[in-house]
C-alpha cells in the first residue's frame, strides 16, 4: 500500500481488509553521553515512524554497531534503554544484529500494525486544515551544544525528556479526530518534512513563526551560532521551497531547518476534527501547538 513510490515515513503492506503491516528502520550515532538515554531516544525515534503512519508497534529488532574496546556494560545500558522504551508500549525486542565498528550506533527495525483504511500519510492535507505540532523544536542546536561542552544541564534534561517522549498518544489523537495526513519531524527539520507533506498533498503550508514552540535554550544556542552541519545541508536543499512574508534573523531562519531527533508529529487537522483532537490531547496530557494553516498553492510560507 505504501512503498518506494511515495515519500512516506514507513512501508505498509496489506494483509487483509482489517490489517496491514507497517515496517520501518532507523539508527544513528550517540547524541547524548548517557548510554541508557541514548538507547531510549534511538528506540523512540525509530518507533516514531510507526506512529506517524497511524500504527501501533508489534515488535522490533536491535541494530547495533559497537567498538570492541569499549566496556560491555555501556552496550548493555544502550540495549536496556531501547528495550525499556519498546516494552513501555506493550511490544518486545525479538532479536537483532550486532557488528563491530569504530563508532557506536544503535537503532531499531520496527514492525507495527495499522488498519488499511486508517493510515496516516504525507498526502491528504487539504486547504482549511490546521497545522498542529506535538513537540517543541530545537534538539539539533541543543545536542550540538552538548558536543561542544557548552550546554546548560537543565536545557539538556528538557531536550532528553522530549526526545524520550513517544508519539503514540499524538498518533491516537490524530486518528480519533479523523486525520488522514501527518509526518514526524526528524532529520530534515521542520521545513524539510513540512515541504514533503505539502508536496505530497498538493497544497501550501502557511507557518506562523511566532507560534512555533522551542525547547528551553534552543533560541539561545541558535543565536550563538550553535548548529549541527545538517541544518546547513537542509537549508541548502529546502530553502528554494520556502518563502518568507516576514523578516527573520539569519539564526532564526536556520532554526527552521534544524535537524530534530525523535521530534513530534506534524498533523493536518480539519476544522471539524480540531476540537476532538484537542480534547483527546488534553485528556492524555499530550502537548500540542497550532502553528499555522493549509491553503491552496504549493510550498511553505513563513508568516
Amino acid at each position: 500500500m505504501v512503498g518506494l513510490g511515495s515519500v512516506d515515513d514507513a512501508a505498509v503492506y496489506r494483509l487483509d481488509d482489517e490489517r496491514a503491516l507497517v515496517q520501518t528502520v532507523d539508527f544513528f550515532t550517540p547524541i547524548v553521553d548517557t548510554p541508557y538515554e541514548f538507547g531510549a531516544i534511538a528506540a523512540a525515534n525509530a518507533m516514531s515512524d510507526i506512529y506517524a503512519m497511524g500504527g501501533e508497534v508489534l515488535f522490533a529488532l536491535n541494530l547495533v554497531a559497537f567498538p570492541p574496546q569499549l566496556p560491555p556494560h555501556i552496550l548493555a545500558d544502550v540495549l536496556r534503554g531501547g528495550a525499556d522504551m519498546v516494552r513501555s508500549v506493550g511490544a518486545a525486542i525479538a532479536g537483532g544484529h550486532t557488528i563491530q565498528d569504530k563508532e557506536p550506533k544503535y537503532g531499531l527495525a520496527v514492525t507495527g500494525m495499522v488498519h488499511p483504511q486508517r493510515i496516516l500519510t504525507k498526502g491528504g492535507a487539504r486547504p482549511g486544515d490546521a497545522l498542529v505540532l506535538t513537540k517543541p523544536l530545537g534538539t539539533g542546536a541543543i545536542t550540538t551544544a552538548v558536543k561542544r561542552g557548552a550546554v546548560d544541564p537543565a536545557h539538556l534534561d528538557a531536550a532528553v525528556a522530549g526526545m524520550m517522549r513517544l508519539n503514540q498518544t499524538a498518533s491516537r489523537a490524530a486518528l480519533a479526530a479523523g486525520v488522514r495526513s501527518a509526518t514526524d519531524i526528524t532529520g530534515f527539520g521542520l521545513i524539510g518534512h513540512a515541504s514533503e507533506m505539502a508536496s505530497a498533498s498538493g497544497v501550501r503550508f502557511r507557518i506562523r513563526f511566532e507560534d512555533l514552540p522551542w525547547l528551553p535554550g534552543a533560541l539561545r544556542y541558535a543565536e550563538e551560532g550553535v548548529f549541527p552541519g545538517g541544518a546547513f545541508n537542509n537549508q541548502a536543499f529546502y530553502r528554494p521551497l520556502c518563502s518568507h512574508a516576514r523578516p527573520l534573523a539569519e539564526w532564526e531562519g536556520l532554526l527552521l531547518y534544524d535537524p530534530q531527533t525523535s521530534g513530534g508529529l506534524l498533523i493536518a487537522v480539519s476544522q471539524a476534527g480540531l476540537e476532538t483532537f484537542r480534547a483527546f490531547c488534553a485528556e492524555y496530557d499530550q502537548p500540542e501547538w497550532t502553528i499555522g494553516e493549509i491553503v491552496a498553492g504549493e510550498g511553505i510560507e513563513i508568516v
